[in-house]
């Protein structure tokens, strides 16, 4: 098979100064290096980091390179200027480094948040990779998936079975795999109860599919009657508690279990702070609070007596590994998974983040770098 025709140019959405906006506009392609494949995007999700990198109101890099390291944390460090974001790329590998030989051309790829890491690090060498205090992160400190043709190392792209809808499994790539690590690290059992805070968002309607399909029973904690039907009707929530109508929200929460106790799990991937708040306060005994959405510039809370005669474990879940990544899209292939999405044009990116200021999406939206 002759190797594919790789263009010179490719349109790509770039973000030239912190705060925006985009610029949709050819730039070149890149060369893979030793250790890297070029990965030809066909689609790519649209994540609320994607709107936190134009910003430029996190301090990510900073706290991991500095906290890992035990140095003074740096909180002013900007992303990468100017920069492609995303970080939800599915598409095919078109070329390959020298020193690449598990990676073929032809094969389904994806490009995650973790682009990335030293591989020898302690962290890499337990498989908490995510934790590297040499990170590269798509979309954010090197160009991500907001182009036709992206660089990633080899060693973290992930693998898509060949069956795969390359659309609807782009979303997978980020919410997925982060939603599963935080169900995977809250040890909730088949049959207990999760709350998913932020249930009808690209996180939360991955997270409550993903809760269902490891045989645990979900509450849906969002505001909205599209929302309150998705969850229910499309995604397996047992219950939903709208929390801009409840007037008691704890309340409300905690009868949602049968024994009024409330759930066992909190899985916040919620985008703003008050539910971080809150949590601790209708989770039930022993259970647990998982922090995945990063709010910009939030704290978390928690009444301390409350957590101490309950038992509360409050635990914050970053992206999965490798191997997560791997079962995360197996749950995909087996068809226990589905995103709910829409798809527009790579173009038409600033309309996406128009809506997410609005709070307006429901589900992900996903890009055709085609159009």
């Amino acid at each position: 098979m002759s190797a594919p025709q790789i263009p010179s140019e490719q349109w790509a959405q770039v973000i030239e100064k912190t705060g925006g906006p985009v610029d949709y506009k050819k730039i070149p392609v890149q060369k893979p290096g030793p250790d890297e494949v070029l990965v030809n995007i066909k689609f790519s999700g649209v994540c609320h980091t994607d709107l936190h990198a134009v910003n430029g109101d996190w301090p990510l890099v900073s706290t991991l390179s500095h906290t890992l390291l035990r140095k003074p944390t740096n909180y002013s460090q900007p992303t990468k200027l100017p920069l492609v974001g995303g970080h939800e790329g599915a598409g095919i590998v078109v070329a390959r480094g020298d020193l690449v030989t598990d990676v073929q051309v032809g094969d389904y790829a994806g490009v995650k948040w973790l682009n990335g890491s030293c591989l020898s690090c302690d962290f890499c060498q337990q498989a908490d990779e995510p934790l590297c205090p040499k990170p590269l992160l798509s979309g954010y400190t090197v160009d991500g998936t907001f182009q036709q043709y992206c660089i990633a190392k080899a060693a973290h792209v992930a693998r898509i079975p060949k069956e795969c809808d390359l659309a609807a499994i782009a979303p997978v790539l980020c919410a997925g795999i982060t939603v599963y690590k935080g169900l995977k690290e809250s040890g909730v059992k088949p049959g207990q109860f999760a709350a998913i805070v932020g249930a009808g968002g690209g996180l939360g309607s991955l997270a409550c599919q993903y809760a269902k399909a490891m045989g645990v029973r979900v509450i849906g904690i969002d505001t909205g009657a599209d929302k309150q039907n998705m969850c229910t009707q499309q995604l397996g929530a047992e219950a939903f508690v709208d929390f801009a109508t409840s007037t008691n929200l704890v309340a409300d929460v905690q009868k949602a279990t049968p024994d009024g106790l409330g759930p066992h799990v909190v899985i916040l991937v919620a985008v703003n702070e008050k539910p971080f708040q809150q949590a601790a306060e209708y989770v039930r005994p022993r259970g647990t609070v998982i922090c995945i959405g990063l709010p910009a510039g939030a704290y978390l809370k928690a009444p301390v007596f409350e957590t101490v005669i309950k038992m509360i474990r409050i635990q914050g879940s970053y992206v999965g590994n490798r191997k997560d990544s791997s079962e995360a899209i197996e749950f995909f292939r087996r068809g226990l998974i589905k995103a709910p999405f829409q798809v527009v044009g790579l173009s038409e990116l600033q309309t996406v983040y128009d809506k997410m200021h609005a709070g307006a999406i429901a589900g992900r939206y996903v890009l055709d770098t085609s159009r």
